[in-house]
C-alpha cells in the first residue's frame, strides 16, 4: 500500500503505470496532445523553465552549518514548511494521484529509492522515463528514502507561506521530502532529486556531477561538463561511442554511474542532420515540453513562440547505443564545455590539475544578447562546478573531490569552446559543430597526446597547433580576428571577469588560484 505522510484520504492511486496507459490517461485528461512522431506535447504555462528564486531548503540546526546559504540556497523555516505542507495535503485530499517508485543512481551501492507523487499523468510519465524503473519484484516491499510531491495546481500564498511567489520547490534534507507546487515545468522534479544526490553523495566520498558521459569501444569513458546551450547533450550523443547518460552522474572509486534512466534534451532548433540520435528518440513514450505543433501535429523545433527552452524527455532505451547498465569505468577524459560569446577562448585546450579545479569552480559560459531582458551584448556568466543551482554544499567541496580524482587517476582534462570565433557574437561566427566534433574525437582517441602545443597569453591555456580534420588557423583564436588589437582588449576584459568571480571562493589553494588568468 502506498502511504503519503499527512495525506488521510485520496482518490484512486495509480502506481507505476506502464507507458501506454500513462499516455492514454494523459490524452483522456486533456493534459497533452499527440504529435505526428507519437510523442506527447504539453504546455507548461507561465513557467517554461526552472524557477531558481522559488527554491528553498528547510533550515534545521543539524544541517545549518554545512549548507552554502545565499541567493541559490535560500532557507525557509521548518514551521513555514510544515504549514505549507499541511495546506498541500489538504489540496490533495480525495484527488486521484499518480505514483512512481524507482531508483536514482545506477550503482546499487549508492542509489536512492525515490517515490514521486504526481497530480498529473504527464508528470508521472516524465518521472517514469527519467528515473530508473525497478523490476516488479523489487516494488513489493519498496520503502522510499525520499518522497517528492509535485502538484502544479496548488499555489502558495507568499505573504502567508514565506515563499517568493505562488510557485515553490522546497527540499527538506532532515525529513527527506521535496514538495513542488505552482509550476508545471517537469525539470523541477528532476533537478530537485539531483540536489538531493549532491547533498548525500559527498558524505560518502562520491563526486556528484552535472555532466553527460559516454564510453568508447575500448571502454574509455569520457565526461562532458557544461551549462545549458554549450552542447553537453549533443556532443555526448556520438554515434561512434556508447551513451551512459546525458546529464547527471556520480564518480566513485569503482567508476562512474548515471543517476537517471532517461534523457532531458533541449530541442530548440533540433535537426535530423545535426542531432540524428536525439531526433530519432522523439517518438511514442517521449514527453515534449512547450514545442510548437502545427495543425498537422508536426513539431516545429525551430519555433520559440513559447520558449527557447523546449525539451524532450525520453528513456535511454530510445537511444540506439545506450549503455543498459548506466555505469562505466574510471574516466580517461574530462571535457569542460563553454560557449564563449566573446570569441576569446581556444576551441580546445588541455588543462593541468590545478587549471581543471579552477575552471570547474568557475563554470564559465556566456549569455547572449536578447536571451534575457536588458542584455544588449554578451555577458560572462559563471555557475560553480557547472551546476550551481543544484549544489547545497560549499562549491570548494566538490572541486576538492574532483582534484582528488585527477590526482589519483590522471585523466586528460580539456576545455572546449563551442562558442564564437573571429570576433564576439554579432561580429564573429559560431565554431562549426563538425570542427568541435573532430577536436573532441581527436582528444578522446589520443591523437592530441603527441602534437605540439602553444600557450594562449593571459589565460595561459595550452592549445594544440594542429588537429586532424580541423583548419589549423582556428586553433588559436587570435588568428581568426581581423582586428588583433580588439582581441587583446577583449581578452583582458574577460580575464578580469574570471578574476573577480573567483574572489568569492574561500579556502582554495594558491596553486589553484594562480592557475587562472593573470594580468
Amino acid at each position: 500500500m502506498v502511504k503519503i505522510p499527512g495525506l488521510l484520504n485520496t482518490g484512486r492511486i495509480y502506481r507505476n503505470l506502464p507507458v501506454p496507459v500513462l499516455v492514454e490517461m494523459s490524452l483522456s485528461r486533456k493534459e497533452a496532445i499527440l504529435t505526428s512522431t507519437g510523442a506527447l506535447n504539453i504546455l507548461t504555462g507561465k513557467y517554461t523553465g526552472r524557477s531558481p528564486h522559488d527554491k528553498f531548503i528547510v533550515d534545521y540546526p543539524e544541517i545549518h552549518r554545512e549548507i552554502s546559504w545565499g541567493n541559490i540556497n535560500r532557507p525557509i523555516s521548518h514551521e513555514k514548511y510544515h504549514h505549507l505542507y499541511e495546506k498541500l495535503m489538504a489540496y490533495l485530499q480525495n484527488r486521484d494521484l499518480f505514483v512512481f517508485d524507482g531508483y536514482v543512481g545506477a550503482d546499487p551501492e549508492y542509489r536512492l529509492k525515490v517515490r514521486v507523487v504526481n497530480e498529473l499523468a504527464t508528470q508521472n510519465l516524465f518521472s517514469h522515463q527519467l528515473f530508473i524503473n525497478p523490476p516488479e519484484e523489487e516494488l513489493k516491499d519498496f520503502q522510499p528514502d525520499y518522497t517528492v510531491i509535485a502538484a502544479p495546481g496548488f499555489n502558495a500564498c507568499p505573504e502567508l507561506d514565506g515563499t517568493h511567489s505562488e510557485a515553490f520547490i522546497i527540499v527538506n534534507y532532515v525529513e527527506k521530502t521535496v514538495i513542488i507546487g505552482g509550476t508545471s515545468y517537469c525539470g523541477e522534479i528532476k533537478k530537485s532529486v539531483f540536489s538531493v544526490m549532491n547533498y548525500i553523495l559527498p558524505h560518502r566520498g562520491v563526486l556528484p556531477m552535472h555532466c553527460s558521459a559516454n564510453v568508447g569501444k575500448n571502454g574509455d569513458v569520457a565526461l562532458f561538463f557544461g551549462l545549458s546551450g554549450t552542447g553537453k547533450t549533443t556532443l555526448s550523443a556520438d554515434p561512434e561511442r556508447y551513451l551512459i547518460g546525458d546529464d547527471e552522474h556520480g564518480w566513485s572509486d569503482k567508476g562512474i554511474f548515471n543517476f537517471e534512466g532517461g534523457c532531458y534534451a533541449k530541442c530548440i532548433n533540433l535537426s535530423q542532420e545535426n542531432e540524428p540520435q536525439i531526433w530519432n528518440a522523439i517518438k511514442f513514450g517521449t514527453l515534449l515540453e512547450n514545442v510548437v505543433v502545427d495543425e498537422n501535429r508536426n513539431c516545429r523545433f525551430d519555433d520559440s513562440t513559447y520558449t527557447e527552452n523546449t525539451r524532450a524527455a525520453y528513456p535511454l532505451s530510445h537511444m540506439p547505443n545506450a549503455v543498459a547498465s548506466g555505469t562505466g569505468g574510471i574516466p580517461k577524459n574530462v571535457v569542460f564545455l563553454t560557449a564563449d560569446a566573446f570569441g576569446i577562448l581556444p576551441p580546445i585546450s588541455k588543462l593541468t590539475k590545478e587549471q581543471a579545479m579552477y575552471y570547474f569552480l568557475s563554470g564559465y559560459t556566456s549569455k547572449l544578447a536578447g536571451t534575457e531582458r536588458g542584455i544588449t551584448e554578451p555577458q560572462a556568466t559563471f555557475s560553480n562546478c557547472f551546476g550551481a543551482p543544484f549544489l547545497p554544499l560549499e562549491p570548494v567541496k566538490y572541486a576538492e573531490l574532483l582534484g582528488e580524482r585527477i590526482e589519483k587517476y590522471n585523466p586528460n582534462v580539456w576545455l572546449v569552446n563551442t562558442g564564437w570565433t573571429g570576433g564576439p557574437y554579432g561580429v564573429g561566427k559560431r565554431i562549426r559543430l563538425k570542427y568541435t566534433r573532430a577536436m573532441i574525437s581527436a582528444a578522446l582517441s589520443g591523437n592530441l597526446d603527441c602534437v605540439e602545443y602553444a600557450k594562449l597569453p593571459v589565460f595561459n591555456l595550452m592549445m594544440p597547433v594542429q588537429c586532424p580534420s580541423v583548419p589549423p588557423e582556428i586553433l588559436n583564436p587570435k588568428n581568426t580576428w581581423a582586428d588583433k588589437s580588439s582581441y587583446d582588449k577583449q581578452i583582458r576584459k574577460l580575464a578580469l571577469n574570471f578574476i573577480e568571480n573567483f574572489k568569492k571562493f574561500k579556502g582554495v589553494s594558491d596553486e589553484v588560484v594562480t592557475s587562472g588568468p593573470a594580468l
